[in-house]
This record gives structure tokens, C-alpha cells and sequence, in this order.
């Protein structure tokens, strides 16, 4: 008897689980749980290739958060003269010239703000604003000879060429200013620098419909560049995707002069960084031009197994 109501319970139980397996997901979905598959599903190469794009995209935006993090710390590094504007590629206004000669000259600049000088560039008088010169002579009825361009102009605000990036992008935020006009010990002009400029190291070159192209590069069909002595090393890297070194000099001629520890001869050429240096113009004791070409791959490859 008792052997048999083991038997029966037996067959309960084996009821009870064959009854579990067969109704599981109407008694799961009762509790309000759902059964999930364990099977893995073969990634179709759409899919695959979707997760490889957002990877990349991913990874390209770690690599620019990573490069604005550095150029952000490097703006304690560098000093306003590493990144401004040289005197000698500055746009500026003779305030002495007629106001009519001034208006033509602001409206075919590329720039919004102009400083304005007397005598010589060393003398900087003031800031002129295009939308002020504008704004006058619309009061004036666009009757030239009623401007007084001085009092257009805004007062000029000297840096010294020593400050830091990092401090003057706090002071042109403290002072809502976009321009300042470099100066060396002893007061002496040495260019401009602008809160785009600061900005640009940070996030790189910012375009718009009125940037022109580099002053004093140009592009041969031979693959040469010729460049005017006095463009800075800066610009001529962004423009042209180099890495030439700015450490030691500021200007193009700045560093032929420096490598090559001399005042080259026209007609001269030189071999460094990756690049051969001709000097094509010499103007007294200044480099005037040169021209710059790839110099040939086995040269890189002997400069590329120096020890750095």
C-alpha cells in the first residue's frame, strides 16, 4: 500500500514538472515575467557596421576632447607674441590719410576692427570698428568730410608681448574686449592679437565667408610654397598642415635664420625638418622671401633616425 502511494506521487510530481515546462510561459506572463532566450543572434554586417562607424565617431570625439584639453593646458605655456599677429602683416589705418581714403580702406579689410595710427605704426591711436565708421556716417548723411575718425575710434588697450594666453583670455573676458595691441619692453609695436586668436588655439581655426587666405603664401604648381620672410611660423602651419617648430623663432625667416645660424645668401638652400629651404630675396640684412618644398625621402628618412 504504501509502495504504491509513493508510485502515485511520484507520477504527480512528473506531471506537475512536464505541465511546468509545457505551460511556462502562460504561468511566466501570469506573475507578469517573461522568459528571455539565451540564444545569441548572429550581428548581421549592417549591424556591424554600424557599431564600427559609432566607434570611430566616438573615438574621433575622445581625440578632439583630448586635444582641447591639452591646448587649453598649453595656454599657460605659450605667450601672447607666440600667437599675434606680426606688425609687419597688420592691417591698419593712417588716421592723417582723408576720411573717404579711410572708409574705402575699412570697407576692402577683411577685419571688423582696425587700429588706427599717426607719424608711424608705433604710434597707435586708436581702434576703429566698421559698424561705428558706418553707424557716423549714416548720422552724417554719408558726407565724408563731416567724420572726425578719431573720435570714432575706440581707445587702444597695449599688452605686454610676456603675457601669458591664459591671462590675456581672462583679461579680454574681464574687459569684453576682441583686440589688443602688443608691445614689447619698450613700448615698441610688436603686433596684434585678437580673442579669436586665443580661441583658435583651443578649438582650431574657426573660417568664415570673409577669412582670406594667408598673406605672403603661395602655393606653386611644382608643389613649392614661396613665403614672405615675415609670415609667422603659426599661420603657415595652419595653413599648410605643418608641424616646423615655433620655439625658438616666430617669423619663417626667424627660423632659417636660427637653423642655419647666419644671414643666408640669396640662392642659398638649406635642409631641415622635413623641408628644403631656398632663399629666393634678400632685402639688406632680412630674408625677403623664400621658397619651401618637400626635401627628398631619403633626407626625411636620415632626419627621421636622428636622436631626438
Amino acid at each position: 500500500m504504501i509502495e504504491m502511494a509513493g508510485w502515485v506521487t511520484a507520477a504527480a510530481l512528473l506531471v506537475a514538472v512536464l505541465a511546468a515546462i509545457l505551460f511556462r510561459k502562460p504561468l511566466l506572463a501570469t506573475f507578469g515575467l517573461q522568459l528571455i532566450s539565451l540564444k545569441r543572434r548572429r550581428m548581421t554586417q549592417q549591424e556591424a557596421r554600424a557599431v564600427i562607424s559609432r566607434l570611430r565617431s566616438e573615438a574621433k570625439a575622445m581625440k578632439e576632447d583630448r586635444n582641447r584639453v591639452e591646448a587649453l593646458l598649453a595656454l599657460r605655456e605659450l605667450e601672447v607674441s607666440d600667437v599675434m599677429v606680426h606688425r609687419t602683416n597688420m592691417r591698419s589705418v593712417n588716421a592723417d590719410n582723408a576720411p573717404e581714403a579711410i572708409v574705402r580702406e575699412v570697407l576692402q579689410s577683411p577685419h571688423t576692427r582696425l587700429p588706427l595710427w599717426k607719424g608711424s605704426l608705433d604710434n597707435i591711436v586708436g581702434i576703429l570698428h566698421a559698424k561705428d565708421l558706418l553707424r557716423a556716417l549714416n548720422e552724417v548723411d554719408n558726407d565724408f568730410s563731416q567724420i572726425d575718425i578719431l573720435k570714432i575710434a575706440a581707445k587702444p588697450w597695449f599688452v605686454p608681448d610676456t603675457t601669458s594666453l591664459e591671462d590675456q583670455l581672462n583679461a579680454f573676458l574681464r574687459r569684453r574686449a576682441h583686440i589688443a595691441i602688443v608691445v614689447d619692453e619698450y613700448g615698441e609695436v610688436e603686433g596684434l592679437l585678437t580673442l579669436e586668436d586665443i580661441i583658435e588655439e583651443i578649438v582650431g581655426e574657426i573660417a568664415d565667408e570673409h577669412d582670406i587666405d594667408v598673406q605672403g603664401v603661395k602655393q606653386e604648381a611644382d608643389g613649392s610654397v614661396v613665403v614672405e620672410g615675415t609670415v609667422s611660423i603659426r599661420d603657415l602651419n595652419r595653413a599648410l598642415g605643418w608641424v616646423l617648430p615655433d620655439d625658438e623663432a616666430t617669423t619663417i625667416a626667424g627660423l632659417v635664420i636660427h637653423e642655419t645660424q647666419s644671414i643666408p645668401e640669396e640662392k642659398q638652400a638649406f635642409t631641415f625638418h622635413g623641408k628644403r629651404f631656398l632663399v629666393m630675396k634678400r632685402d639688406k640684412n632680412r630674408i625677403a622671401r623664400i621658397r619651401i618644398k618637400p626635401a627628398p625621402v631619403e633626407i626625411q628618412q636620415q632626419e627621421a633616425q636622428k636622436p631626438q
